[in-house]
């Protein structure tokens, strides 16, 4: 989990931070008028990936991208890699087409963060919604792979990101949320000696992944960028809350312009639907966002 780059991440041992759903609350009643009438309004990006690999709607720059690695995004170009690592797989996607990616090592592909990821310096909050299409055991590689990761620095210094962690004895998912790398880690210990709780991570035991098979992941933020320590992050998958972090200090000092949208480091299978937010959503319109009969293009139609 470097700045995109797997081979310096270092191993993580037992999962801390997750919190079952009692913990959290019973989910909250659910309304499909009211919630897609607000998550319309609170949609910032989506890219469906169908016909093409452009977003359908941007607040910023609707363009992907690719480049022979996160660091050289400054040289990058406009599409997928000539190479054909990473494809628009007419036909195969959750709702429509969808990306795939065919080999652990290939160029990054990646949007532009800018107005597509609406940082605020101060109170902020957001979401982030796709879905994975993807055999963990069979198809993945050993090692790390962030199917999304968001930063404009690396992967522990102010980013968001879900990887996959397969080693022989098991197969982890987990969320990470870092701060600023001064705020969360502030004396630079080595990773390994931080104590769990302390490291901002949302994991899971039993993985809900499958060949043939989709999978919906949402989280959500609220109250970073606050000076105080009351930001939290939640983990959904298929509409469900699977956990969330403790309420710590979120600071992230983001150049917005400098921010990347990555997609697929590392990760082998399917991706469809990336969507963003500009607020946090609750239980309910996650399950709303999961439920949309034909994916979040219902957010935009007239």
């Amino acid at each position: 989990m470097t700045a995109l780059g797997l081979s310096g991440k270092l191993v993580i041992g037992a999962l801390a931070g997750v919190l079952s759903a009692g913990v959290l609350g019973a989910p909250a009643p659910w309304s499909a008028a009211a919630d897609i009438d607000a998550l319309r309004k609170a949609l910032t990006f989506h890219a469906s990936f169908d016909g093409g690999v452009d977003a359908v709607r941007a607040a910023g720059d609707a363009a992907l991208y690719s480049a022979a690695s996160f660091k050289q995004r400054g040289e990058a170009t406009r599409g997928l890699p000539d190479s054909g690592e990473v494809v628009l797989a007419r036909g195969e996607g959750r709702f429509g087409d969808a990306l795939r990616f065919t080999k652990k090592k290939s160029p990054v592909v990646f949007f532009k963060g800018g107005r597509n990821v609406p940082y605020q310096s101060a109170n902020w909050s957001g979401a982030v919604s796709f879905w994975l299409s993807v055999d963990p055991a069979a198809d993945l590689e050993p090692g790390f792979c962030d199917p999304v990761q968001i930063t404009p620095r690396a992967w522990n210094d102010g980013a968001f990101f879900v990887e996959f962690e397969k080693r022989p004895e098991a197969i982890a998912f987990r969320l990470g949320a870092y701060s600023d790398l001064k705020v969360w880690n502030p004396e630079n210990r080595r990773f390994a000696d931080i104590p769990q709780q302390e490291k901002p991570l949302v994991g899971i035991e039993q993985l809900p992944f499958g060949r043939g098979k989709w999978t919906h992941i949402a989280f959500t933020f609220d109250r970073f960028n606050t000076g105080r320590p009351d930001g939290v992050v939640r983990l959904y998958l298929d509409g469900k809350l699977q956990g969330a972090l403790s309420p710590r200090q979120q600071t992230f000092t983001w150049d917005p312009e400098n921010n990347a949208i990555a997609l697929g480091q590392g990760y082998i299978g399917l991706l469809d639907e990336l969507s963003i937010f500009d607020r946090g959503l609750s239980d309910a319109e996650v399950r709303s966002l999961y439920g949309l009969e034909k994916g979040v293009t219902d957010l935009h139609r007239p």
